[in-house]
C-alpha cells in the first residue's frame, strides 16, 4: 500500500501521461501520505482532490475526539512573524524619521500599522513597504522644483500621522479582519472559495493602489513640462492646482498601481499554495491593479477639482489651499482638505477594486 501511494505521488511530480503538473493531484498524494504518518488519522480522513487546502497540509493537531485536525499557522509562527514585522516596522520607522519622510508622528503611527501588516502576512506587509518606498523617492525627486510650486512642501515629505493613518487605516483594518478569518494563513483571490475573503483581498490591494498611484501622479506629474488641466473642465490651470491632471501624471498612477499588482503576484508565490488554474487567474492582478492606480487618481482629481479650494496667492505667487485677501479662486470648495480627499477616493477605490476582485475571481 505504501508503495502504491508513493508512486501515485511520483507519478504526479514527473507529469504521468498529461505531463501536466497539478497542484491539486499532489496535495491530495501528499495527503495519503500523511495519513501513513499519523496512525490515529483514519484513511477516509485523508484529503480529497476537491477538498485540499493549503491548511490541510499544516501541523495536524489531535482534537477533543482523539481525531487530528488541520490548523492554520502556528502559534509560534504567528509569534514569530509578529516579532519579526515588529522588529524590521522599528527600523523602518526610525529610518524614515531620520530621513524626514516621516516626522515623530508619522514614525509612531507608521511604526504601529507596519508592524501589524506584517503580522497578519508578509504580503500584505510588502504591498504597505512598497507604497511607502515607492512614494517616499517619488516624493524626494525634483524637490527644488515641489518647493517653488507647492503650498505645503516639506523636505522629504515629513507626513504627520495624519496623512500616514489616512493612507493606511482601511487596509490596517482589512489586514486584522482577513488575518482573524483565516488564522493567519495566506489566500488565493478564488470567490468559489469565499467571496469575503477575495473582497476583503482585494480592498487591500485597491487601497495600496489608490494610495500609490496618486503619490506618484501628484510627485511625478507635477514635474511634467506641459501645463495641467483641471480634469471637470479640462481647461488649464497653474501647477499645483487641485484636481490639474497631466498625461505624465496620468502614466505615473498607472505605473504605481501596476507595482503594487506585481509585488502581490511576486510574493504570492512564496507565501500562498492553490490549485494550477486558481494560480494563473492571479495574474489578473496585474491589469487590476494598474487600472485601480489609475482610477484611484482619477477620483482624488475630480475631488480635489470640485471639493478642496485651490487659488492662487499674489504675495507667495503659489497656488494655495486656503482663502485670504491676497488669494484668487481657481477652482473647487471648502468642504475638504488634502488628507480627506486622500481618505474617500482610497475608501472608494477599496470598494470598488473588492468589488471587481469578487466579480473576476
Amino acid at each position: 500500500m505504501a508503495g502504491k501511494k508513493t508512486s501515485t505521488l511520483l507519478n504526479v511530480i514527473s507529469g504521468g501521461n498529461n505531463r501536466r503538473f497539478r497542484f491539486a493531484e499532489l496535495q491530495s498524494s501528499l495527503g495519503l501520505l500523511l495519513v501513513e504518518s499519523h496512525p490515529s488519522l483514519p484513511e477516509s480522513g485523508a484529503p480529497t482532490t476537491n477538498s485540499i487546502h493549503p491548511q490541510s497540509l499544516a501541523p495536524l493537531t489531535p482534537a477533543a475526539g482523539g481525531a487530528a485536525q488541520p490548523m492554520g499557522i502556528p502559534a509560534a509562527s504567528l509569534a514569530a512573524r509578529s516579532a519579526v514585522g515588529a522588529a524590521l516596522a522599528a527600523v523602518i520607522a526610525a529610518r524614515a524619521v531620520r530621513r524626514r519622510s516621516l516626522d515623530g508622528s508619522g514614525g509612531a503611527a507608521g511604526f504601529v500599522v507596519m508592524a501589524i501588516h506584517l503580522a497578519c502576512g508578509y504580503r500584505y506587509g510588502a504591498l504597505m513597504l512598497t507604497f511607502f518606498f515607492t512614494s517616499s523617492k517619488a516624493t524626494k525627486i525634483g524637490a527644488d522644483r515641489k518647493r517653488r510650486i507647492e503650498d505645503d512642501f516639506k523636505e522629504g515629505g515629513q507626513r504627520n500621522w495624519i496623512q500616514v493613518l489616512a493612507n493606511s487605516l482601511i487596509a490596517t483594518i482589512l489586514v486584522i479582519i482577513l488575518a482573524t478569518m483565516t488564522g493567519g494563513q495566506d489566500q488565493c483571490l478564488d470567490s468559489h472559495e469565499s467571496k469575503v475573503i477575495t473582497g476583503i483581498i482585494g480592498g487591500i490591494i485597491g487601497h495600496y493602489c489608490c494610495c500609490n498611484g496618486d503619490t506618484w501622479s501628484s510627485e511625478l506629474g507635477v514635474l511634467s513640462d506641459e501645463q495641467p488641466r483641471l480634469i471637470t473642465t479640462l481647461k488649464p490651470v497653474r501647477k499645483g492646482t487641485n484636481g490639474g491632471v497631466t498625461l505624465q501624471g496620468l502614466l505615473a498612477a498607472t505605473a504605481g498601481g501596476l507595482i503594487i499588482g506585481l509585488t502581490f503576484v511576486f510574493v504570492g508565490l512564496l507565501t500562498v499554495e492553490c490549485s494550477f488554474d486558481v494560480a494563473l487567474r492571479q495574474l489578473l492582478v496585474i491589469p487590476i491593479s494598474a487600472t485601480a492606480g489609475l482610477l484611484g487618481s482619477l477620483i482624488d482629481s475630480v475631488l480635489g477639482a470640485t471639493l478642496q479650494f485651490s487659488g492662487y496667492c499674489s504675495v507667495r505667487k503659489k497656488v494655495v489651499s486656503k482663502r485670504g485677501p491676497t488669494v484668487t479662486k481657481i477652482s473647487g470648495m471648502t468642504i475638504l482638505d488634502n488628507d480627506a480627499v486622500n481618505a474617500v477616493s482610497v475608501l472608494l477605490t477599496t470598494a470598488l477594486t473588492a468589488y471587481a476582485c469578487i466579480r473576476i475571481f
